[in-house]
């Protein structure tokens, strides 16, 4: 509501700027004022505001007794689980009417008791997993199962695939006709002994499926010292690094077109990319080495070499160069579902952990 001394003010205003050579519809904007209630306005300077202040309250509206009663009948053990659209025509049937059924959903969302008033479990907040990062191999590994086509509609091989989140290096992986907990605790068990993983080294990072959270793979990480770190369900963000592996394997030109005949064909193909990745493949978010090279440290020789030579090549034709030289520096921390704060300066580094581009 606008005051009839707000109102002359305004007028005042608006005279003011118009008389100084300013268009009125100009100075109406510039107030976020409609030139139609400033012409209003002008046409009877003495009225007023005249909508009513007091505050409408409808004179068939439920009392406190009857809306109290009206909770009553829907929290009672008969009507406890059932939606406003049940109860009414039920108590019609008992020859009662209490109220419609809109009132009962009005009266019912105040009190906020609309949702899940069957027996289905409320919906659960889900926190996003901890932050995690790490500053050498070995220290945080991701891994998943993707499925791989068979001949046979339906049926699929599945290929569990664990990779070291630092280096980006794939430690381990196999191919199995079944998804179960049993086969992926056999894998974490070759990759620790191999990699010769210590107890409480290494945080194992994984989605919320059976095989990740079954009672034999969590036997296998406890009995073996590995801590596990979850996703929440259904968000493929708090595990970006397998999701983008999968990814890179997948758009590989040299994968099949067509499904692979036989698990072994499958474990032939699956090696071989898992050679080239590891050892041919340049990875842009690790300043292209490959991960090989960066999980045996090698990766600060060779970047250093690299920036070498850009330096080099800059003083041989400055004019070429209107700025610095790349940055060949070594990508030094690597974060998981880093914490807001972080986000920007993670991003900033190098590393990607939303959606990388391997």
């Amino acid at each position: 509501m606008t005051g009839l001394p707000e109102r002359r003010t305004v007028l005042a205003l608006v005279a003011d700027a118009v008389e100084a050579g300013a268009r009125q519809g100009k100075a109406c904007a510039v107030i976020s004022l409609s030139e139609r209630t400033l012409q209003r306005w002008q046409r009877d300077v003495l009225r007023g505001d005249r909508r009513p202040l007091r505050v409408q309250v409808p004179s068939n509206r439920l009392s406190d007794l009857e809306r109290g009663q009206l909770l009553a009948i829907a929290n009672s053990e008969e009507f406890a689980n059932l939606p406003p659209s049940q109860i009414v025509p039920r108590l019609a049937d008992q020859g009662v009417y209490m109220a419609s059924e809109s009132t009962f959903y009005r009266v019912l969302k105040a009190q906020n008791q609309l949702g899940h008033r069957g027996a289905e479990r409320p919906a659960q907040a889900r926190h996003k997993p901890r932050a995690l990062t790490a500053n050498a191999p070995d220290q945080l590994y991701s891994w998943d199962i993707t499925y791989l086509p068979t001949p046979v509609k339906g049926i699929y091989f599945y290929l569990y695939l664990f990779m070291d989140i630092f280096s980006r290096k794939i430690v381990g992986w196999q191919i199995y006709d079944v998804e179960s907990s049993e086969r992926a605790g056999e894998v974490v068990r070759d990759i620790c002994q191999r990699e010769n993983i210590a107890p409480e080294q290494v945080v194992l990072h994984s989605d919320n499926g059976s095989p990740m959270k079954g009672a034999t793979m969590l036997a296998t990480l406890q009995a073996l010292g590995v801590i596990p770190s979850f996703s929440r369900p259904s968000v493929s963000n708090d595990n970006p690094y397998s999701e983008s592996l999968f990814k890179t394997l997948k758009y590989r030109p040299v994968y099949p077109r067509t499904a692979f005949d036989s698990l072994l064909a499958a474990r032939q193909w699956v090696g071989r990319f898992v050679h080239w990745y590891n050892h041919e493949h340049r990875h842009s978010a690790i300043r292209f080495v490959t991960p090989a090279q960066r999980h045996a440290r090698l990766d600060a020789a060779l970047l250093r070499k690299r920036a070498e030579v850009y330096q080099a090549a800059r003083i041989a034709r400055p004019e070429r160069w209107s700025g610095g030289t790349r940055n060949w520096g070594p990508v030094s921390i690597v974060h998981l579902n880093p914490e807001q704060m972080n986000r920007n300066a993670a991003e900033i580094e190098g590393d990607t952990p939303l959606k990388e581009a391997a």
